[in-house]
């Protein structure tokens, strides 16, 4: 049966080759092929040798791997933004359906993942149980409920600096196939610690190229009014000092 935090854990509320930052600077400008939106990456693009897919599927497992009394996605503050952060991206948070106010500081030169509005699907998440019989593990099925409440969202806006990022929609991503999430002790799902499969993931997301340095603000607003566990809305700010 699906608890209460089944029903708050589903919204987290995300040029091929590129290997320099110079390189992801300069697609970052590139045509969509609907809209300009300068900084944002094309969502054709593979920054850092991964799809947009990809990198949403790194995300789900960079975010559930931290511990509960520490993961970013609880955090309403900015407090634990830099946990588990390592390599050229830096990942932003979504959260489980609330609103945040967050203030935090990154490092100079990093691509920027950050979730808009996106969901998981499986093992992990409590909607299935491969090794209890009659609650089956189906794939398909599984993708078909991340895509109902993807789409389910009616308004999906975004602001950099104050200037309206344009065709959110047009910057959705699922996963390529089923993965892993590994959860820790003291896991935000409540789960044992372990290995969970399969999970799928949908939503939108948007990957920024490096930030010039000092302060920025990213704004976030959503409505979902029928999602597969109510109605939904939030509004997530991310004030970021770059240094």
């Amino acid at each position: 049966m699906k608890s209460q935090m089944n029903k708050i854990i589903q919204c987290a509320l995300l040029a091929a080759g590129l290997v320099t930052i110079g390189a992801i600077q300069q697609s970052a400008f590139a045509d969509n092929g609907k809209a300009r939106n300068p900084g944002i990456l094309p969502a054709q693009s593979q920054p850092h040798g991964k799809s947009y897919s990809e990198w949403a599927v790194a995300w789900w497992q960079w975010v559930m791997s931290i511990p509960a009394d520490r993961n970013p996605l609880l955090d309403t503050t900015g407090a634990f933004a830099g946990e588990g952060q390592s390599g050229p991206v830096w990942f932003l948070a979504g959260t489980f359906g609330g609103s945040a106010d967050r203030t935090y500081s990154i490092p100079q030169g990093k691509t920027l993942v950050l979730p808009v509005f996106n969901w998981i699907f499986g093992a992990g998440a409590f909607d299935c149980e491969p090794s209890v019989p009659g609650v089956p593990c189906d794939v398909p099925t599984l993708q078909a409920s991340a895509a109902f409440n993807t789409e389910a969202a009616t308004v999906v806006e975004v602001e950099i600096d104050g200037m309206s990022v344009k065709n959110v929609r047009d910057y959705r991503a699922s996963s390529p196939g089923p993965f892993t999430i590994n959860y820790p002790d003291n896991s935000v799902s409540g789960l044992p610690s372990g290995s969970y499969f399969p999970n799928v993931a949908d939503g939108y997301w948007l990957i920024l190229a490096p930030l010039s340095t000092g302060q920025h603000i990213i704004r976030l607003h959503v409505v979902a009014p029928a999602t597969s566990y109510g109605p939904i809305e939030f509004v997530i700010v991310h004030r970021l000092t770059v240094e």
